[in-house]
């Protein structure tokens, strides 16, 4: 059976204007790799409803999941939990039990639950919470859609408690090499060495060392012994 596929949706001006580093990504896919789960695409849109509501639209129909990151805050500009529920053709409003958490926190904090803050309460009708705690205000799940906030801390603890509970497959494995000649050099053997393995994928990946131009190459695949042997190979080859 093949393991099971998923897209990452970061959503947010900040990333595209490059204010903000995207480390959200980076840290599902390693995740994901882990689980079983293979990250098959990455899309950044930008604060834009029509185009939040297109890409959850076209990636929940592609993918088995989809992840976002950031627009669930409590400013004018966080939009996320509107257009997915749009999306999803899912009505949203304050849900109390999204209510009491957020009341519950700052109570607490002796801070106002104010409007602008009530606004993280919002919620499609059918949606799942995901656990907040850093700073309690609750992601969601509706259908294969997993909303969550852009801030890294808060994201990296919201997949910290949904992915151990989706159903994963083999974890992708990898093997690698540095090897002291170019990309150009080693072009015609890597690519008989990958046809001699179709059930590895094989990268190549140029970087420089004193001067001299090198290549980094990564084998993957879900067969240990044959990613071993594939090493090997390279070893002989290349060493």
């Amino acid at each position: 059976m093949p393991n099971p596929t998923a897209a990452m949706l970061v959503i947010g001006d900040e990333i595209l204007s490059g204010r903000t580093h995207d480390s959200n990504t980076h840290h599902l896919a390693g995740v994901l790799t882990e689980a079983g789960i293979d990250l098959r695409e990455a899309r950044v849109v930008s604060d834009d409803a029509d185009d939040i509501i297109a890409a959850v639209k076209a990636l929940s129909a592609r993918y088995d999941h989809v992840f976002t990151s950031g627009g669930i805050g409590p400013t004018h500009d966080d939009i996320t939990a509107d257009a997915v529920a749009a999306a999803m053709g899912a009505p949203i409003g304050v849900r109390e039990d999204a209510r009491a958490i957020l009341a519950a926190h700052y109570e607490k904090s002796g801070v106002e639950l104010n409007a602008a803050r009530l606004r993280m309460a919002r919620i499609p009708e059918g949606a799942r919470l995901i656990d907040n705690p850093v700073s309690a205000a609750p992601g969601f799940i509706i259908d294969n859609v997993h909303v969550m906030a852009g801030v890294p801390a808060i994201f990296k603890a919201m997949v910290a408690s949904v992915v151990p509970g989706l159903t994963g497959g083999a974890p992708l494995l990898s093997r690698n090499m540095d090897v002291y000649r170019g990309e150009g050099d080693i072009a015609a053997p890597l690519s008989d060495l990958a046809a001699r393995y179709p059930m590895l994928s094989f990268g190549s990946y140029p970087f420089q060392r004193g001067g001299a131009y090198c290549t980094n190459v990564v084998t993957r695949g879900q067969d240990a012994a044959a990613l071993d042997a594939a090493l090997a190979e390279m070893q002989e080859i290349f060493g």
